[in-house]
């Protein structure tokens, strides 16, 4: 039987709270600013202990930002009747600029939806809307 329009939000939503608490992405301190089928908007706040000369965080914590809003984009708008086991398959990431001692912030939109695998596309910025990595996110939920 499929689900209601209102259970498949409720389960989109019990998603993002599930994300969020994960190990390590909580260790990470990931937040999630907006949360819809649209797209979603995560907060990466600064940390000295995510960089490696506590000025600059580390490459691999502004990957884990892309990892995880790619994944949370395809997940605010997944059609649960399909499934919920998932993983990444691959993932790019550019990194354009450093995030020197500011929170980030990644904007993440799921750009197309096929039977197993989704793509997302995700922007990470400064504050001052500077632009410091880009990526794409292939996702399976199967």
């Amino acid at each position: 039987m499929a689900l209601t329009h209102e259970e498949q939000r409720e389960r989109r939503a019990a998603m993002r709270d599930v994300m969020l608490s994960t190990r390590y992405i909580e260790h990470l301190g990931i937040t999630a600013e907006r949360w819809s089928e649209g797209g979603v908007r995560l907060r990466l706040p600064f940390a000295e202990r995510l960089t490696n000369d506590g000025v600059v965080l580390h490459g691999g914590a502004v990957s884990s930002l892309v990892d995880t809003a790619g994944a949370a984009a395809v997940w605010a708008g997944h059609d649960f009747d399909k499934g919920v086991r998932a993983a990444t398959v691959s993932m790019t990431v550019n990194y354009t600029g450093g995030g020197r001692g500011t929170d980030l912030f990644a904007d993440a939109v799921c750009v197309r939806r096929g039977r197993d695998l989704s793509f997302a596309e995700i922007r990470v910025l400064d504050p001052d809307d500077r632009l410091i990595a880009t990526g794409t996110l292939v996702y399976r939920i199967v």
